[in-house]
């Protein structure tokens, strides 16, 4: 009997490996060996040793998830008379079936341990218990049990880990001792007791997973959520990779499509150098960044205008001049200094001109947060013209708020709504 229900649990083994799914693998085969102890009943001056050596089990194991699964295994052994007791051999075997908890996981061990993990079992079944004895009583029983147990493991690879299981297992229906020799007394009419024998086993054995994933629902840790110390280091320095700035115009060379313009030139939000006047001389080398004019004049028109006013008007009020901030920020980008230095520059030729500064907000944010961060752009710029010189009662500023005339899901055109601009006055 005992043959043909290990063959035929070792065939279904074979029959049920599947292919795990991607994430692990699910199924696992079981082998252990080691001692028992049968508790009671016993006949009285009938004695076992603590650890009887003598028990084997096999199993096969399948887990829902990485927390829970279920396991079909069959054990065998038999108990024999302590030293200096009466003779005494009984052989048995159990076949059940139990629930599967990864207690390890489900207490977050992983936090602490990759290699030491804890499952709990739960289960019911069948068995018999035989007897050997000369002066046992005839007859086999043939009883249920229900089977409860630990099982710690330690990882020795992807493929296999070391076990030691304790399980305890009451027998039902057991209508004679372990020993053989005595008769239960009935409880019911039916001639049984119910859960009326207790044993438990103690065992030492291996584990091998099955399946193409690279690690077993045991040792599973979703999405691997503990990143090691070199993981974070490489991370980190990826980052700080992604925020150079090469050519130093206060663009991160991962926005930047233009990784090497020369020093001091003005940019866009892109990188790219700015022709405001469209005359092919980047502002950086026209004398004349709004005024279009030859190379042989450095950028600068050749006739001379009759009112610098409005040219100046013209650039400023169709906003051409600028001031730039990078996102929640009131202090200006390192490029956006040549459009102060150009305003400053104007208004101490054009003594009597005034002019308004006028701060905007992208609108990502409360509105009543980007009203106050404007106002604070339009102040930081009025700061930085009086200390250029300029008078303070030839300048106002006042906060706009939020530029709706861009497309806020751009992250270019929100760049060109954070900015300083001027009216004429």
């Amino acid at each position: 009997m005992k043959k043909i229900l290990l063959s035929t649990i070792m065939a279904g083994c074979v029959a049920l490996a599947v292919n795990a799914q991607d994430s692990f693998n699910k199924w696992s085969l079981e082998v252990n060996g080691g001692f028992n102890k049968p508790m009671a009943p016993l006949s009285p001056g009938y004695y076992s040793p603590t650890l009887n050596l003598g028990h084997v089990d096999f199993g096969v194991r399948y887990m829902f998830n990485d927390k829970f699964g279920a396991k079909l295994d069959y054990g065998f052994g038999s108990f024999s008379e302590a030293s200096g007791t009466p003779v005494f051999s009984s052989n048995y075997y159990r076949l059940n079936l139990q629930g599967v908890a990864n207690l390890g996981r489900i207490m977050k061990w992983e936090s602490f341990t990759r290699r030491v993990n804890l499952l709990g079992h739960l289960g019911a079944g069948f068995g018999r218990v035989s007897h050997d004895n000369p002066r046992a009583l005839p007859g086999d029983d043939n009883v249920y049990n229900i089977i409860t147990g630990l099982t710690g493991q330690v990882k020795l690879g992807e493929r296999v880990a070391l076990t030691g299981d304790i399980s305890t297992i009451l027998n039902g229906r057991q209508t004679v001792t372990f020993d053989g020799n005595t008769n239960l007394q009935p409880s019911t009419d039916n001639g049984y007791y119910g859960a009326n024998g207790t044993w438990w086993t103690g065992t030492l054995g291996l584990t091998f997973y099955l399946g193409k994933g690279s690690t077993h629902a045991d040792w599973y840790v979703e999405a691997d959520k503990y990143a090691t110390k070199a993981e974070l280091a490489q991370q980190i320095g990826e980052i700080k990779d992604m925020l150079k700035d090469s050519d130093g115009d206060g663009i991160p060379d991962y926005l930047d499509k233009e990784p090497n313009t020369p020093a001091g030139a003005r940019v866009d939000s892109s990188g790219r150098t700015i022709d405001s006047d469209g005359d092919g001389i980047p502002d950086h080398l026209d004398k004349c960044p709004f005024a279009p004019g030859p190379a042989s004049n450095n950028g600068c028109p050749i006739e001379q205008t009759k009112e610098e006013v409005d040219y100046f008007k013209k650039a400023i009020n169709e906003n051409y001049i600028n001031v730039y901030y990078a996102f929640d920020s009131a202090k200006p980008l390192g490029f956006s200094a040549s459009a102060v230095n150009y305003v400053s520059n104007f208004l101490k030729r054009n003594p009597g001109v005034k002019l308004e500064v006028k701060g905007y907000a992208d609108e990502l944010g409360p509105d009543d947060y980007n009203m106050k961060l404007s106002e604070r752009r339009a102040k930081a710029v009025y700061d930085l013209l009086i200390a250029a010189g300029i008078d303070a009662t030839r300048l106002t500023y006042k906060g706009y708020g939020e530029d709706t005339s861009v497309d806020k899901k751009s992250a270019d055109a929100r760049q060109l709504a954070r900015r300083a601009s001027f009216e004429v006055k």
